[in-house]
């Protein structure tokens, strides 16, 4: 069962939200949205949801680092649960192209994070072994991924009273890819006489050991790492595979090779008919150095582009995604629906788009097609309950509810939705100034968006001219360089933020007291309803938020994105005036964004006090190399990061008499 964890209890417009959404769901109704303005608690009300109704749940939103933000709240409330994540485990992703107008053949480049590639295998064996699991995926949730039924079939099933030789669990576990070491190390496995240790690829702090009398297994137990001593004594076990490919053998894979063959023989046949020598040559290469290197190594590059043979499926079949790990009854809930639905559809198309080109100019074989994401109509084929979440959900989450949502307006901290005004363009960036001057003198800051990157670019160097404390946030910045620019906006280094786009992020910025739209009358993307009403909800997380509009007229987007403001901050006052509530300031520690997610959730175990003595040092060891590494490779906005986690766990391990903290 799910079990909540949590000292605080529904409030505002929370039970209400609550109480409908999983009387809805009990009835059988299959989709819903939540309307839940900025700060309401969105996340709290949707882990009472999931407690409610006791169902695994899928989270998906649109950016790994805000799945990374939800992922570790749901751990807070669900300590006792599988929660897990499951995003790209890519840090760099340049796919295989070719323009032919220019003809260039781009290769596939990445750089592979380890870690998140345990993380999603981790996932997958969750839902595998587990009844009650919350997965907190990004859009790599809709990307094929090992099929369900070949994972089961993988897995090695081992339980007390078994026979089975030892050598022939050695077998499959070299299969699945453990290494055999003479320590006990993540990923790996030490043979002795009589016991078989190994430890899964995800863990730091225990293994498992299969203890074993003349071919019959006579103990199974999960042991600590660091002491050696028994955690307890198990029944059976389930050892899932050790990477995200498993590679197939004999008969199996030759069948599979002879299909690829056929196929080249069939494309390069239809390239000849067509008179296209030059691609059939350049296929019968690529697809031949592929076929030697499966022969020989049982893998080559660019081996997911034959998935569609080694999953078994036939051309134009639905891939496998991690939506197929879920049970049949599992709720899905989109968060910030408005931007991830929009996703889902955007790519599919390009990546098809992409293929195609690949396919026509004789670098993949047809069958490339098939390894891709689903499309928005598979997507939802698959799903079964939905919940869209949004401060301001999209038309065609509305249509699949008759535009009568389940509304979150009360915050529960009283805070109101910013008060707007519209001012003349005429003098604005003097008048901004001002506001500037003031805001800042009291500690307070300041967003301004601009309608183009030159003219953000002009304002952002014409205050730092008059020394104000500005930072720019343009596109061409990694999500780390942003993320660390809000940092130092919130940690005092500036006081100004200039951009065209910062909804990218969806994180609170509760020091943010006045929002500047310039342009707020021109039409076009950013200035349309729903981005006017989320870009001055930038300012609903501080008691004194202001947003100021610059405009020579008001536009009817301007006026209904003024006018559910108001509605919203009218509900807010009658509900603060009832029950005496005085509005305050959000106040939220301000975190640095560690990329590497177990890094990240280490250091919020390390600041909570929950990891021991030893895990504790070795986090500080870590990341002082890290810091050092990313200092070198000339990362200083990622080595500052890992510093100021050091920083702030060196201060723990000087305190280690904490009471929480676990001596060995």
């Amino acid at each position: 069962m799910f079990y909540l964890k949590t000292d605080f209890q529904p409030c505002g417009d929370q039970p209400k939200a609550i109480k409908k959404i999983v009387a809805s769901i009990n009835k059988g109704q299959k989709e819903q949205v939540l309307l839940g303005a900025t700060g309401t608690g969105k996340t709290f009300t949707m882990a009472n949801v999931i407690q409610q109704i006791q169902k695994s749940t899928l989270i998906l939103v649109h950016n790994k680092t805000l799945a990374m933000q939800i992922y570790q709240e749901m751990q807070g409330f669900f300590p006792h649960n599988r929660v897990e994540y499951y995003v790209s485990y890519f840090d760099y992703y340049q796919p295989e192209a070719y323009k032919p107008v220019n003809n260039i053949y781009i290769g596939k480049k990445v750089q592979r994070n380890n870690n998140i590639a345990k993380m999603r295998l981790k996932a997958l064996n969750s839902l595998i072994t587990e009844e009650h699991v919350i997965v907190v995926a990004s859009v790599a949730a809709i990307y094929g991924c090992f099929s369900p039924f070949s994972y089961q079939k993988m897995v090695i099933h081992l339980e007390k009273g078994l026979k089975i030789n030892r050598n022939l669990i050695k077998e499959k576990m070299l299969h699945l890819g453990y290494k055999i070491d003479k320590k006990i190390n993540s990923g790996n496995c030490q043979i002795k006489e009589d016991d078989i240790c190994f430890m899964l690829c995800w863990e730091e702090n225990y293994y498992f050991q299969i203890s074993l009398i003349e071919d019959k297994i006579q103990k199974i137990e999960k042991r600590d790492k660091q002491t050696g001593e028994k955690i307890i004594e198990l029944e059976k076990i389930v050892i899932p595979p050790n990477h995200n490919y498993v590679g197939e053998e004999g008969e199996k894979l030759a069948e599979i090779l002879a299909k690829i063959e056929r196929e080249l023989t069939e494309q390069k046949d239809f390239f000849y008919q067509e008179g296209k020598f030059l691609e059939a040559e350049r296929l019968e290469k690529r697809v031949q150095e592929d076929l030697f290197n499966l022969r020989e190594m049982g893998f080559c590059p660019g081996i997911e582009n034959y998935s569609r043979y080694f999953d078994g499926r036939k051309s134009g079949e639905t891939p496998f995604v991690l939506l197929d790990y879920f049970p049949e009854d599992f709720l899905t809930i989109v968060d910030e629906s408005h931007i991830t639905i929009s996703q889902l559809k955007a790519m599919y198309n390009t990546d098809r788009r992409r293929k195609e080109t690949l396919i026509k100019y004789g670098f993949r074989l047809p069958s490339a097609l098939d390894n891709r994401p689903l499309s928005q109509e598979e997507f939802f084929e698959k799903v079964n309950y939905s919940l869209y979440v949004s401060a301001t959900p999209g038309n065609f989450e509305l249509e699949k509810v008759n535009y009568q949502p389940v509304e979150q307006i009360i915050r529960p901290t009283g805070l109101l939705d910013p008060q707007i005004e519209v001012r003349t363009t005429r003098n604005q960036i003097a008048d901004i100034m001002d506001e500037i001057r003031e805001k800042s003198s009291r500690g307070e800051k300041i967003l301004i968006y601009a309608l183009t990157i030159v003219m953000s670019e002009d304002i952002a160097s014409f205050l730092q001219e008059r020394n104000i404390r500005v930072v720019y946030l343009h596109s061409r910045l990694e999500i780390f360089e942003r993320y660390q620019a809000i940092t130092s906006l919130r940690r005092g280094v500036y006081d100004v933020i200039v951009g065209i786009n910062l909804l990218k992020e969806g994180i609170d910025l509760p020091e943010v007291s006045l929002v500047c739209i310039l342009d707020a009358d021109k039409p076009g993307f950013l200035r349309d309803t729903r981005s006017l009403i989320q870009i001055i909800g930038r300012a609903s997380r501080n008691r004194n938020g202001r947003v100021i509009l610059y405009a020579d007229g008001i536009t009817s987007n301007m006026q209904s994105a003024i006018q559910e403001t108001n509605r919203r901050r009218q509900i807010q006052e009658v509900h603060n005036d009832q029950n005496s509530i005085t509005p305050k300031t959000i106040e939220k520690p301000v975190k640095d964004i560690v990329l590497d997610p177990l890094i990240a959730i280490l250091v919020e175990k390390a600041q909570k006090g929950e990891i021991k003595k030893k895990e504790l040092a070795k986090l500080v060891k870590d990341l002082r190399r890290r810091t050092k590494r990313s200092a070198k490779e000339f990362k200083f906005d990622q080595a500052i990061a890992f510093r100021n986690a050091l920083l702030d766990l060196e201060k723990l391990e000087g305190v280690i008499t904490n009471t929480k903290i676990i001596n060995n």
